[in-house]
């Protein structure tokens, strides 16, 4: 067979092959667009548990209406996704459909890094200083900030601190709660943070008498490693408990007052 004729052969299949496979994909693409939606599968990227399927379910129901039965291709997913981003608790959604009927949306939840509560009203705060309010399915294990919070909110309020003074002394406070959760010490032997009426934080360890006051969150490291000297010099010659108060929230000082 001469080498032109084996050339045409060639391209000739290779053209079939191509129109084949164009057809095929054609004709999958066409049966793709009379699909029609018939379910909701949701998928949780986290171990949260703010929010549920049935949750998930209902918010469409409410806000979307109806998808079950609708064209696979006409769902709008930026809508569902937009539904299902505004509520407190998710971070954010990823909704894409499926050659087999169903509407998928993966749900990334926020992860709390503490809890505020001032008297029976309360929010959490993630790491990045969002606060967003308290879940009826899940109470999250996180540190508890009691007291006289110095920030406003109104309950269902989700987004950031409403003032400049509020958002730094958010970020303080998340710095430090990650300092006492980073440190295996503090983490098991603090076990309440208040704040009082003055601003001062007071600290509560797990065993002893004593209530240690802490101060504004800032020079952490510092204040902490004062509080570490209370317990290796001043304990061990006065006894445990002998003191009812200690103080660190002045710069190179420990004030112990019984």
């Amino acid at each position: 067979m001469k080498k032109g004729l084996r050339i045409a052969i060639i391209v000739a299949a290779a053209c079939l092959l191509a129109f084949a496979v164009f057809g095929v994909m054609k004709m999958s693409g066409e049966k793709h667009r009379q699909l029609t939606c018939g379910g909701v599968r949701v998928e949780f990227a986290d171990d949260y548990n703010f929010v549920t399927s049935e949750d998930i379910e209902g918010y469409l129901k409410k806000e979307y209406g109806t998808y079950i039965g609708q064209l696979l291709d006409s769902v709008d997913l930026a809508k569902v996704e937009g539904i299902l981003d505004s509520k407190s608790a998710i971070l954010k959604t990823e909704a894409y459909t499926t050659p087999d009927g169903f509407l998928n949306i993966k749900v990334f939840q926020r992860a709390p890094s503490v809890r505020f509560q001032k008297g029976m009203a309360g929010f959490y705060a993630d790491s990045q200083g969002f606060i967003f309010p308290l879940q009826d399915n899940y109470t999250s294990r996180v540190p508890i900030i009691d007291g006289e919070i110095p920030i406003s909110f109104e309950s269902g309020y989700k987004g950031e601190p409403k003032t400049e003074a509020e958002k730094d002394w958010l970020s303080r406070v998340i710095e430090l709660v990650g300092f006492i959760q980073g440190s295996r010490t503090w983490s098991d032997n603090i076990s309440q943070i208040s704040v009082r009426s003055n601003g001062d934080l007071v600290m509560v360890p797990r065993h002893g008498k004593e209530t240690f006051i802490f101060g504004q969150p800032v020079d952490i490291e510092d204040k902490f490693s004062r509080i570490g000297k209370y317990y290796t010099t001043i304990v061990p010659e006065k006894g445990e408990g002998y003191y009812s108060t200690v103080n660190v929230k002045f710069k190179g000082q420990i004030v112990c007052r019984k």
